[in-house]
């Protein structure tokens, strides 16, 4: 085991929270071990006048993180794995998958609390073309704004009157001790979401047995297998900013449930799939089924 390890991640709040509670764990599971941060300002950083369909695909908030893995400056980085494009470049892996959080979407609507409540012509504020496939699905009397940023920016626009209402990820909330401002937690038949949300995903070189072995302890199981299946909807629909989809698997006893849709940039031809299965043997299977369930959407385009 290495005595000391670099890890790599984003400035912003949110980042900087999961990952220090991944490391934290990670210290306590490995005591002796010592570790240094390494803060990687990204081009999803850099660009947040735009909206993220507009400057790029999926990798806006990983590539220059995981160019620091490849060219030794970091032995691993901590990714939410919803920003993770569905391949990983040659010479890397994602060597762990701690258990998920909350993968649900929170709506945040200080004046109206729920979706239902909120009147005709409200302005609701999301960077996702995901989310907004399902809000317009959901109440296609609302004004779906694009809002860009990091969570606590998007709270102040909110706070200052910009908008009527947000939607976030309850996950980022929670591991910003923000839990409170969700005013509504929108079930998967509303808000589907995205892939890998709520999930973290630990990277780093392929060939690097030592720090494979460091984060073996953190690595959880059930979430791994659920993130390897949405993972395979992502890559069979080349999905990327640019394609509103999503993809969420969860364990119900000895079966899996997947569940997928994918539209049209602009939202139109929705197509919704779903598959429950034997609980995969592996995480190779459990991508199989993603694999196939993407496929599936891909075939019944129009």
């Amino acid at each position: 085991m290495p005595p000391m390890v670099t890890y790599a991640t984003r400035r912003s709040a949110l980042a900087l929270a999961q990952c220090r509670a991944l490391v934290a764990r990670l210290e306590s599971a490995h005591p002796h071990l010592e570790t240094t941060e390494l803060l990687v300002v990204t081009t999803g950083d850099r660009i947040q006048d735009r909206p993220l369909a507009e400057v790029g695909g999926k990798g806006l908030f990983v590539k220059e993180i995981e160019e620091a893995l490849l060219d030794g400056r970091a032995d691993f980085a901590v990714h939410s794995i919803k920003d993770m494009p569905g391949v990983v470049p040659d010479g890397l892996s994602i060597a762990c998958v701690p258990a998920r959080e909350d993968p649900l979407d929170a709506l945040v609507a200080p004046a109206h609390r729920t979706l239902d409540a909120l009147p005709a012509g409200a302005r609701i504020g999301t960077s996702s073309l995901r989310r907004m496939v399902a809000l317009k699905a959901a109440r296609a009397d609302l004004v779906v704004v694009p809002c860009r940023g990091n969570v606590d920016t998007r709270l102040r626009k909110l706070d200052a009157g910009e908008f009527d209402a947000i939607v976030l990820a309850r996950a980022g909330l929670v591991r910003l001790g923000l839990q409170g401002r969700a005013t509504q937690v929108l079930a998967p038949e509303v808000s589907l979401p995205a892939v890998g949300q709520g999930a973290l995903g630990i990277e780093c070189r392929a060939g690097d047995a030592a720090v494979h072995a460091l984060l073996a302890p953190l690595h959880d199981t059930e979430t791994a297998t659920c993130v390897a299946a949405e993972r395979g909807v992502l890559v069979a629909l080349g999905g990327d900013c640019k394609t509103p989809m999503a993809a969420h698997a969860q364990r119900s006893g000895a079966r899996l449930r997947l569940r997928a849709f994918v539209a049209n940039p602009d939202g139109s031809s929705r197509r919704d799939g779903e598959r429950e299965v034997p609980w995969p043997s592996s995480e190779s299977e459990a991508r199989d089924v993603g694999l196939g369930l993407g496929r599936e959407l891909v075939a019944t385009r129009v």
